[in-house]
C-alpha cells in the first residue's frame, strides 16, 4: 500500500513539473538558431518572399532564422523532414498550398492533414498567381492565348512546380475555363528553370506569383498577361486580370507557418506573436507588396480554419485532375 501511495505522489509531482517546464522553455524560447524548412527551391516565388520574413524573424528574435531547401516530390521531402523533427519550436515547417492541396497517393505524407501532422502557428500571406508569356510566342493578351491554344491543341507547354502542385491545378483550371488544351511540364528546379526554358524556346508560359518572375519581367525577357485575382492588385494596374476574361477565375497561392506535432502550445503561441510583429511591420508589408502578396493577420485557431477552409475549395479541381487519364 505504502508503495502504492509512493508511485501516485512521484506521478503528481512529475505531472507538476512538466507544465512548469514547458512554460519555462516557452519563456526562453528561442534560445538557439530555429531551422526553417521550406518545401520550394531556391530562387523561387516562394523562397523569395519567405527570405523576407525569415530575415526578420531572426531580428524578433535574436536568433537565427535558417532556411532549409527541401524541394522534391511535391513537396513530400520538406514534409517528412519536418514532420520528423524534434517537436521543441526549433524546426518549423513553411509549407505552400499545395502541401494541403494535393492529389492523394502521388506523394508519400501528402496532403498534409492539420492538425493530426502538423500545429499551424500563423499565415505568412498569399499572392496571386500572374499569367506569363515568352515573348517569342507572339501574343500579348490573355484572349490572344487562348486563341491560339485553341487553334493550336496541346502545343503550347507551360513549366509547373510538381504534378498537383498550384501552378499545375491552375493550369487545369485555365484549361477547363477556356476550353483548351496545354502541356503541363514539371520542374523540380522551381521558378528559375522555368523562365530559363522560357528563354530558350521551350517552354510558351508559366503561372506564378510575381515574386518569382519579378527579375525576369523587369529585364522584359517574359510578358505577364494577366493576373489570377478577382481585382486587379494595386501595385499592377495595368495588368487585367484573368477573371475579366473567364468570370470568377481565381488562384491565389498561400504560405502558411507549422509546428511538428506535439510542439508545446506555449511555444506555438509565442511563434505566432513573433510571426505577427513581423508581417505587420510597415517595411516589411511594403517589400511584399511589391510582388503583389497580402498579409493577414491570423491566430493558430484561424490558421486552421483557413487551412481547412482552402481544402475543401480546391477539392473539385483535385477530384477532376484524378479523373484525368
Amino acid at each position: 500500500m505504502k508503495r502504492a501511495c509512493r508511485r501516485v505522489l512521484l506521478l503528481c509531482l512529475i505531472l507538476s513539473i512538466c507544465p512548469a517546464a514547458a512554460s519555462a522553455q516557452a519563456q526562453n524560447y528561442p534560445s538557439h538558431p530555429v531551422r526553417l524548412i521550406s518545401d520550394s527551391a531556391p530562387g523561387s516565388a516562394i523562397d523569395v518572399t519567405m527570405r523576407i520574413i525569415a530575415e526578420r524573424l531572426s531580428t524578433v528574435w535574436g536568433e537565427q532564422a535558417v532556411v532549409i531547401n527541401q524541394p522534391g516530390a511535391g513537396g513530400a521531402i520538406a514534409a517528412h523532414a519536418a514532420a520528423a523533427a524534434v517537436p521543441d519550436g526549433y524546426t518549423l515547417f513553411m509549407p505552400a498550398l499545395s502541401a494541403f492541396v494535393a492529389l492523394p497517393g502521388k506523394a508519400d505524407n501528402l496532403p498534409i492533414v492539420v492538425p493530426r501532422d502538423f500545429s499551424p502557428i500563423g499565415y505568412l500571406g498569399g499572392a496571386p498567381l500572374f499569367i506569363t508569356v515568352a515573348p517569342w510566342v507572339g501574343v500579348k493578351t490573355l484572349p490572344d492565348l487562348i486563341a491560339l491554344a485553341k487553334k493550336e491543341p496541346g502545343k503550347l507547354a507551360y513549366g509547373a512546380n510538381g504534378v498537383g502542385r498550384l501552378t499545375h491545378l491552375t493550369g487545369e483550371l485555365l484549361q477547363s475555363r477556356a476550353g483548351i488544351k496545354l502541356l503541363m511540364v514539371p520542374y523540380s528546379g522551381g521558378t528559375t528553370q522555368v523562365l530559363n526554358d522560357m528563354m530558350g524556346g521551350r517552354i510558351a508560359l508559366t503561372l506564378d506569383s510575381y515574386s518569382g518572375i519579378a527579375g525576369a519581367v523587369a529585364a522584359g525577357k517574359v510578358r505577364p498577361l494577366a493576373v489570377a485575382s478577382l481585382q486587379r492588385v494595386a501595385n499592377f494596374p495595368d495588368v487585367p486580370t484573368v477573371a475579366e476574361t473567364l468570370p470568377g477565375f481565381a488562384a491565389v497561392g498561400w504560405q502558411v507557418l507549422v509546428a511538428p506535432a506535439g510542439t508545446p502550445d506555449a511555444i506555438v503561441q509565442k511563434a505566432n506573436a513573433a510571426l505577427l510583429k513581423v508581417t505587420s511591420a510597415a517595411d516589411v508589408r511594403e517589400r511584399l507588396a511589391q510582388f503583389g502578396r497580402e498579409e493577414e493577420a491570423m491566430s493558430p485557431a484561424d490558421t486552421l480554419a483557413f487551412i481547412q477552409n482552402e481544402q475543401k475549395t480546391w477539392a473539385p479541381i483535385l477530384k477532376q485532375i484524378g479523373r484525368t487519364p
